[in-house]
């Protein structure tokens, strides 16, 4: 066992002061032009930037552009050419393996057994999702989603294709223009959160850490739920897997959550105490009604409308109190 210093108890605490005072409005394009030069270099630290991410969160305007900066389609340290070449290389990139994609379709079909299994499961997904806005209108084209689904499936063989990717390739739709624009974000951001959204790769590590932060911060709670069956937190997979998509009750608290995650502050998998936050919010219910692992995975199921700032806020105060008790070398190694 370790303990953590003062000075990284202090800046816990500070990594969570936002949610003590009233919040500042989110950073709209205004104040994101100042953050550049006049050549299009940033002139504040991309930790200034990430640091007022968490607090504030970005205004739609500048939300693109931003993401492309936290998931590394763009680089920190880039000027508004080298951008602008980086965006020209992506989109040829992406047409390129589109066409590469056509000439290998039928040997595919006849040589990958699990090939045809995929493209039937990401067709039955997309049949299933809700296109539509509250007034009728088509939100996303739904063959340039499977499309992009399937390229992303042949060209990605650490992050195979699973139920919910479709889901989030449709929040990239949402949030850009082009095509290739929704393939290369996805892309990175599947990089980025490879240790909350892809299965083969991170999935069963969250689990685990998530057991470890129950036992050291809710002795009691830990206790109900081993006793009501070892299975309970691991079947909260879908939240990691989801990457807690349908916890929300709109689009922007889906963005306002993932964006805090990509900036990788106030710590790593920051996922894992959001997750912890979310049982907490159960907690009481479970007790009281000593529930069983089903019931208690239902109230899980039940989290839903959740206030994304809200749930930041929670986990940043979960991630100071850690850091003023003793962690685990694994467990502190997984969050700093």
């Amino acid at each position: 066992m370790t303990t953590l210093s003062p000075e990284n108890s202090l800046s816990a605490m500070r990594s969570a002061s936002f949610i003590l005072v009233k919040k500042k409005p989110p950073i709209d394009k205004t104040e994101w032009g100042g953050f550049f030069d006049e050549d299009g270099h940033l002139a504040k630290s991309r930790d200034f930037i990430c640091v007022n991410i968490l607090e504030r969160g970005l205004h739609p305007s500048v939300r693109t552009e931003a993401w492309k900066f936290l998931t590394g389609y763009y680089s920190w340290q880039s000027s508004l050419d080298e951008r602008l070449t980086v965006d020209s290389t992506r989109r040829k990139n992406f047409q390129v393996l589109c066409g590469m994609y056509e000439k290998i379709q039928p040997l595919l079909e006849n040589l990958h057994r699990n090939f045809i299994e995929t493209r039937n499961n990401i067709a039955c997904d997309i049949q299933k999702l809700y296109d539509k806005d509250a007034l009728g209108n088509v939100l996303i084209d739904k063959k340039k989603l499977e499309k992009i689904l399937l390229l992303s499936y042949v060209c990605n063989t650490q992050a195979e294709y699973q139920p919910g990717f479709h889901e989030m390739v449709m929040l990239f739709q949402l949030m850009v223009e082009q095509d290739h624009e929704s393939f290369w974000l996805f892309q990175f951001f599947l990089q980025k959160t490879e240790h909350s959204c892809v299965i083969n790769i991170g999935v069963a590590k969250n689990l685990d850490m998530l057991n470890n932060i129950i036992t050291i911060m809710d002795p009691l709670f830990a206790e109900h739920l081993k006793g009501k069956g070892a299975g309970t937190v691991q079947a909260l997979l879908p939240w990691f897997c989801f990457c807690f998509q349908r916890a929300f009750k709109s689009f922007d608290d889906v963005w306002r959550l993932w964006e805090v995650l990509l900036t990788g502050k106030p710590c790593r998998n920051f996922q894992v105490l959001v997750a912890y936050s979310m049982l907490q919010m159960v907690r009481e219910q479970v007790l009281q009604e000593n529930m069983t692992g089903d019931d208690t995975l239902l109230a899980c199921n039940n989290l839903i409308d959740l206030d994304a700032d809200e749930l930041i806020s929670a986990a940043c105060m979960v991630y100071a109190e850690l850091m003023q008790r003793e962690v685990p070398q694994p467990l502190k190694d997984f969050l700093l």
